[in-house]
C-alpha cells in the first residue's frame, strides 16, 4: 500500500492585489495581518506553514518559512508549481489570503475528506453550477505536479483547469459562505459585516 505524502500549508500572498488598491495579505480580519493568521490557523491543525511570495517581498517576511516565485506573473499555479519544485512529494494545501471567513474548523474538514488517490481534494466553487471546484482553498497532491508543470508550459495559467485535469475528489461544502474571497473594496466592506455575525 503506497504511503499518504505529507501534508504541508501554502498561504497564497504573492499576489500584486491590483484591485484591492492595498496588499491583501495585510488586511488585519482578525487582529493581525491576514496571511500569518492564516499561517497560525494552519499550524494550530498541525500542518506545517509556508508564505508563497513575490521575491521582491521576501525581505518584509522575516520569520516565516517562505517560497518564492520560480516564474514571474503565473499567478496562483506559480506559486503551486514553486511549492512542488522545493518539496514533490509533499501535498501542498492552499489557501488565498483574500479568503476572512476561513477558520479552523474550515481546514480540518477539508483534511477529514482528503483523498491522496486524486490530484486534489477542493470543495465545490459556489460561483459556478457546472461542479467546478476551488482550488485556492484545495489540497494539491503531488500527482497534479506534472498536471501543473504542463499547464504552464502551455502558457495556461488557471488553476481551476489544472485541478480538473488533474482529477478532483469533489466535496459539497457544508458552510459555502466560508470560500467568500474580497477582490475589491466593496467585497472587503460586505465580508466585514458578514464577519460581526460570523
Amino acid at each position: 500500500m503506497a504511503s499518504i505524502p505529507p501534508l504541508k500549508g501554502l498561504v497564497l500572498a504573492g499576489g500584486r492585489s491590483k484591485r484591492m488598491g492595498q496588499d491583501k495579505g495585510l488586511i488585519s480580519w482578525h487582529g493581525r495581518p491576514q496571511r500569518l493568521y492564516l499561517v497560525e490557523l494552519l499550524e494550530q491543525v498541525g500542518i506545517p506553514a509556508y508564505l508563497s511570495c513575490r521575491p521582491e517581498q521576501v525581505p518584509e517576511l522575516t520569520g516565516c518559512r517562505l517560497i518564492p516565485d520560480r516564474l514571474d506573473n503565473a499567478g496562483p499555479l506559480g506559486a503551486l508549481y514553486s511549492a512542488f519544485c522545493e518539496e514533490p512529494q509533499v501535498a501542498w494545501l492552499a489557501v488565498a489570503c483574500d479568503m476572512p471567513l476561513i477558520d479552523e474548523s474550515a481546514i480540518r474538514h477539508l483534511v477529514a475528506h482528503r483523498q491522496p488517490a486524486y490530484g486534489g481534494t477542493a470543495y465545490r466553487a459556489p460561483a459556478f453550477d457546472d461542479g467546478s471546484p476551488d482550488p485556492l482553498f484545495a489540497i494539491w497532491e503531488p500527482k497534479a505536479f506534472p498536471i501543473i508543470c504542463e499547464k504552464l508550459a502551455l502558457g495556461q495559467r488557471c488553476a481551476r483547469k489544472a485541478l480538473q485535469a488533474a482529477g478532483i475528489h469533489l466535496l459539497e461544502n457544508p458552510r459555502p459562505h466560508i470560500l467568500a474571497n474580497a477582490n475589491t473594496p466593496q467585497e472587503a466592506d460586505q465580508l466585514r459585516i458578514l464577519l460581526k455575525g460570523f
